[in-house]
């Protein structure tokens, strides 16, 4: 079998770190402000564009190519967990000389009822529209921008229908139309990669990510969620409100696919985690779709890359396939088969932004799981500390010694009679390590004269097997032995080891495996 390694171009040159890891508050509020520290947060800076909707499929002047659709057009989403998970859809339609508007209405995820009104002028339709929208959310639809969700009432969603994202994936794909007849170079990637790429960028991967978050694929056909949907996910201003109330607010903002089940409240730290993950995989999933529909160069150009070529280069990576006769095939192939229960492997590697700790000592190369969805992004833009992420050990960068801890975060994907996930190899610069042995949720940085946490397990691969590679002139760690039981840390909460860095820059992807699940 073979590995993918992976190069990246680094994006920033940064200055070498000179002393140890204490930095003052200015110098890491400095380091925070200038690292890319979240989707999810750079989703909230609203478009100031909007979706020109077409007309809704459900609706019969759908199938009339002569029907255009007015601005007067909304998708509306309400939940209440103690009863129900509806949509309801206005649209203010043109057909020849008349004007019609068009309701269709009922639960996510099922078929719903509709009306089709016919009216003579378009001022007698526009009137219809903002009756009805008024009735339903008790808002005016001219103030539609400044909207505000009311109890008991329908909530305005901005998406994006499957046709338009379709639109948007062929001009990804093929580029817009252009006078010049264009002929696709053939790709210039090996077989492996090309088989990354393609699993990487999949639509069906990111709407099968999001079923399995119960998430309505048909309202967010591509990973489209609305940024303005994310940022009004807003704290709400009424503080007192429940939390079936906040809940339902939630499930209303975000559409949900629950059939005829009733939306669990969000009740528990272990469900709320959860949610949180949900959103930043969504924004991670959107930040992959942005780098595809970036707007090309419209100059008329007789040759076009292939589509993967293309979509390989939007990662900023370099990419090289291990063959197993290579010193590094063989060292990455004994760490994973020591420390999982798998023999199979495939990899990459990941040059980073990593200069920063020139000077930090004890590097380890740790595994790190993740879903297949979001490989694109962490390949773009590295592994990130999200702001509201948490966890058993606070809100850092996760890694583990043992391939079979990590593996439990491994999301796949199927192709053909095997199902496959990745997982990342990172170098991570410890330095010092703090070791704990119970959870400590409220972590965001080592304690003062430390620069990593080490949340000790029962186990850890042998340290008496362990090797070194020689990575951009650092010597780094490699375990090799299998997984051995630590007499001192017995009693420790926790089953295998978890390694955590509260900055960015203390990691540098080097492997990416694809295995078999």
């Amino acid at each position: 079998r073979s590995l993918l390694l992976l190069a990246t171009v680094p994006k920033h040159k940064l200055q070498v770190q000179h002393e140890g890891p204490e930095k003052t508050k200015g110098q890491q509020g400095a380091e925070e402000e200038d690292s890319f520290r979240s989707t999810a947060e750079a989703l909230k800076a609203a478009p100031t564009e909007k979706c020109i909707a077409g007309v809704d499929p459900s609706c019969p002047l759908s199938c009339n190519p002569g029907t255009q659709v007015s601005y007067y057009n909304c998708t509306l989403n309400q939940t209440n967990i103690e009863r129900n998970n509806k949509f309801y859809i206005i649209q203010l339609l043109k057909d020849a000389d008349c004007f019609f508007c068009w309701t269709y209405w009922g639960r996510v995820g099922e078929v719903g009822q509709s009306k089709l009104s016919r009216f003579k002028s378009l001022e007698d339709a526009k009137k219809s529209f903002e009756k009805k929208f008024r009735d339903k959310t008790k808002n005016s639809w001219a103030e539609r921008d400044h909207f505000v969700a009311q109890p008991g009432k329908y909530t305005l969603t901005e998406v994006q229908r499957e046709d338009e994202a379709q639109e948007v994936v062929e001009k990804v794909d093929g580029g817009p139309v252009k006078a010049v007849v264009q002929r696709v170079r053939p790709c210039s990637l090996d077989a492996a990669t090309q088989k990354l790429i393609t699993n990487i960028f999949s639509k069906d991967v990111f709407q099968n990510a999001m079923a399995l978050m119960n998430l309505d694929v048909k309202k967010m056909p591509l990973g489209k969620l609305s940024k303005q949907q994310i940022a009004a996910l807003k704290a709400p201003a009424d503080s007192g409100r429940s939390l079936e109330e906040l809940s339902s607010h939630f499930y209303t903002i975000i559409p949900h696919n629950f059939g005829r089940s009733r939306p669990p409240p969000i009740n528990s730290p272990e469900l709320l985690q959860a949610k949180k993950d949900m959103l930043l995989v969504l924004a991670d999933i959107e930040l992959a779709q942005t780098l595809q529909a970036a707007p090309e160069e419209t100059k008329k150009v007789e040759e076009v890359p292939h589509p993967l070529d293309r979509d390989y280069q939007l990662l900023k990576c370099q990419l090289q396939l291990l063959g197993p006769e290579t010193p590094e095939y063989k060292v990455v192939h004994a760490y994973l088969k020591q420390t999982s229960n798998s023999d199979r492997p495939p990899a990459l590697q990941h040059g980073d932004r990593f200069q920063v700790h020139a000077k930090l000592g004890n590097r380890k190369l740790l595994w790190h799981g993740t879903n297949v969805a979001v490989v694109a992004a962490i390949l773009t833009s590295g592994l990130r500390i999200m702001p509201h992420s948490g966890g058993r050990v606070g809100n850092g960068i996760y890694f583990s010694s043992e391939n079979h801890k990590s593996a439990g975060c491994v999301i796949g994907i199927s192709c053909g009679a095997h199902h496959i996930g990745y997982m990342f190899l990172g170098e991570v610069a410890l330095g010092r390590e703090y070791h704990i042995t119970v959870d400590e949720p409220r972590l965001k940085q080592p304690p003062s004269g430390f620069d990593s946490v080490i949340a000790r397990g029962h186990t850890e691969p042998d340290p008496t097997r362990d090797t070194e590679l020689e990575l951009d002139g650092q010597r780094v760690v490699v375990p090799q032995g299998q997984p051995v039981l630590c007499p001192d840390f017995r009693s420790c909460n926790f089953s295998q080891s978890e390694y955590l860095i509260y900055q960015e820059s203390q990691r540098c992807l080097r492997y990416l495996l694809e295995i078999h699940l």
